[in-house]
């Protein structure tokens, strides 16, 4: 099969999805064609030893990777990003009607940075039977002022047209089922297909003794957050659950953020010296890490818009069988509940967490282990890399048979 991929963003960025999804359907003998533009996230400029043009390809056995320039958002603004999206929907869509026009399917990476080039590139390529993988939605709960809403507006209507657009729809975590089903797509043609981590790193490991006086100063519980320290998270309410138990269990919280600095501040203001703080580490470090830990932590705000959200940290996690502490609403809550691979309570709840904190603490190692060994089975068989694009592949077939079904319909009437 000859299968089309539209992505924001591709390795080198950290594009894990579309990335190792173009790599495992060239592997599986699909020849694959790569529609992307040139590498400039997180920092909002092109990458070193890159250069926007208009005709850059780069092959290997049965991959192609077409890039096409767009605006970089080198200060991070919305205004800026917007003129990203809209940039590289205008350059995709240019591109794509002959760089795409001889591919059997389409794959549509989605989230709302792709909207508009997704919405445009489905409308020329109408005969190609696609399949769009969304990854989330736009933030409807963000405080904006007019000229963003016009644009929330935009990007709803845009992602509400590609929904329409597909023959067959992948949703990223299952709430988001019920979300594009609202905005107008089949709902019989919408498909739960969990992301999946990196496998080549994120797997089960053993502590390395530098790990452990990293993570470690004594025998006590230790809970772990890695990864972003930013709004969505919400940190405050972990560093305020662990001030509120003092020597019982450690916070450590590995990475940084915008939101660094105030929850660094509330930890102080509250005098929390179970709190403490690790610089960004390399993902290749974090199996460790997290194997010196007793529990990882997945924090996510009480906004609507999360509670359709599986954070990557959560795959990360139980493909490493560490048990979770979740202090989160909607899917990750209740896929840790029904994995029976950790703790939850609800978000934006201090008093609850520090609960879950006390009871984890208490929780025997045996007992620890066997909840992180219940993620790894939950991993393997709901959100794999195998798993994951044998489900992708097999709905790019379906999107096929639904088309030419409609074709021959359209024959006969």
């Amino acid at each position: 099969m000859r299968i089309g991929i539209l992505s924001y963003h591709f390795p080198p960025e950290p594009a894990f999805i579309a990335g190792s999804l173009a790599e495992e359907l060239a592997v599986r003998g699909h020849e694959v064609k790569v529609l992307t533009g040139f590498p400039d996230y997180p920092g909002g400029h092109v990458y070193p030893g890159w250069r926007q043009r208009w005709r850059h390809e780069t092959r290997s056995e049965r991959l192609t990777v077409r890039r096409v320039p767009r605006y970089c958002a080198r200060d991070g603004s919305a205004r800026a990003r917007l003129a990203g999206y809209l940039s590289f929907a205008g350059s995709a869509t240019l591109t794509g009607r002959s760089f795409l026009a001889d591919v059997d399917a389409l794959y549509v990476h989605l989230p709302p940075a792709n909207a508009f080039a997704a919405a445009g590139l489905l409308r020329l390529l109408g005969r190609v039977p696609s399949v769009v993988h969304v990854q989330d939605v736009w933030a409807e709960g963000e405080p904006v002022d007019a000229g963003r809403e016009r644009w929330t507006e935009r990007i709803a209507a845009a992602m509400a047209h590609a929904y329409r657009g597909a023959d067959a729809i992948a949703v990223a975590a299952p709430s988001l089922r019920e979300r594009v089903v609202a905005a107008g797509a089949d709902p019989a043609r919408v498909r739960v297909v969990l992301n999946w981590t990196d496998e080549r790193i994120f797997h089960p490991a053993r502590p390395s003794t530098a790990a452990h006086r990293l993570i470690r100063r004594d025998e006590r519980c230790v809970v772990m957050h890695a990864g972003t320290i930013g709004a969505r998270q919400g940190l405050q309410t972990a560093v305020r659950a662990a001030a509120a138990l003092g020597n019982t269990v450690d916070l450590v919280l590995v990475g940084s953020g915008a939101d660094e600095r105030r929850v660094r501040g509330l930890a102080a203001e509250l005098r929390a010296e179970n709190v403490r703080f690790v610089e960004r580490r390399s993902p290749l470090d974090m199996p460790e890490l997290y194997a010196a830990a007793d529990y990882q932590l997945v924090m996510l705000r009480d906004l609507p818009e999360l509670r359709s959200t599986l954070p990557a940290k959560l795959q990360a996690a139980f493909s490493c069988a560490a048990p979770v502490v979740a202090s989160a609403g909607g899917d990750t809550a209740e896929l840790v509940e029904r994995a029976r691979a950790g703790l939850s309570c609800p978000p934006g709840d201090w008093a609850s967490l520090a609960d879950r904190f006390w009871l984890a603490a208490t929780i025997p190692a045996p007992a620890r282990a066997e909840m992180g060994r219940r993620g790894r089975e939950a991993y393997l068989r709901e959100m794999s890399m195998p798993a994951g694009v044998d489900r992708i592949e097999r709905l790019l077939h379906e999107a096929m048979a639904w088309r030419a079904d409609a074709a021959k319909r359209e024959r006969g009437s």
